[in-house]
């Protein structure tokens, strides 16, 4: 075989040779009751699994991810946070990243905020660079996923106390946006312009109704507005007071 094409092969016979050295690891299945060591043991075995989540002590690996359904929801809702976080310090914000809760959750959100362990927020990095403990904000876009993510999921999130945690039921074309308050969620209020404003993140706010509309423009507008607000800048000279 030509040294070309070798070349071209090698990262699949790799594959190959790892997975045969794996033989005796099951393949990684939704439905599977397992606990987080033996998920991640199988999730890693599986390079060809995009996302699979733990979520009370059971595996849920993901669908083919559709356009309309989830794809460009996810980018609206994920571009909004980045703008958010862009623009105060010590918040960081990121996309399916995988979040290790407690011993019988491990999930993947589709996006999150967080603030630095240093600066007062709830969770670290570890040494293999997974996150470890709750994000103070979660996203989830529920399409196909709706029953998890309204039930197990968010129940597991307000157990480990995540404090901010937004649904976008895109087949419904709602989006819910609730706060931990005394253990449980309560909805965060919304004005008469369909804009909701975040308690956790000050000046965060999230145009429902724009998006739901699909008008981003409009949308990305509110954020700004947030960001120029008095209560953005009280938050960001608390949080680090050398900004």
């Amino acid at each position: 075989m030509p040294d070309f094409e070798l070349a071209q092969r090698q990262p699949t016979l790799e594959r190959e040779s790892a997975r045969a050295a794996d033989a005796c690891i099951p393949i990684l299945e939704s439905g599977d009751r397992l606990t987080r060591c033996e998920f991640e043991r199988r999730y890693a075995a599986c390079p060809e699994i995009k996302k699979a989540e733990l979520i009370e002590g059971v595996v849920y690996v993901s669908l083919p991810v559709r356009f309309q359904a989830h794809a460009g929801p996810h980018a609206a809702l994920q571009g909004l946070l980045f703008l958010y976080a862009a623009r105060t310090p010590r918040v960081e914000v990121a996309d399916n990243a995988t979040v290790r809760l407690d011993l019988d959750n491990e999930p993947q959100p589709d996006v999150l905020l967080l603030i630095e362990k240093e600066a007062g927020g709830s969770t670290a990095v570890s040494e293999d660079d997974c996150l470890e403990g709750a994000p103070e904000l979660v996203a989830e876009l529920a399409a196909s996923s709706a029953s998890i993510d309204l039930h197990a999921k968010r129940n597991a999130y307000r157990r480990n106390g995540v404090q901010e945690y937004i649904v976008w039921q895109t087949q419904e074309s709602r989006i819910d946006w609730w706060e931990l308050v005394d253990g449980d969620y309560v909805p965060l209020p919304v004005n008469e312009a369909g804009v909701i404003e975040s308690n956790v993140f000050p000046g965060l706010r999230l145009a429902t109704q724009a998006l739901l509309a699909g008008d981003l423009s409009a949308a990305v507008g509110v954020v700004e507005d947030g960001l120029r607000s008095s209560a953005h800048k009280a938050f960001c000279e608390a949080i680090d007071p050398a900004e």
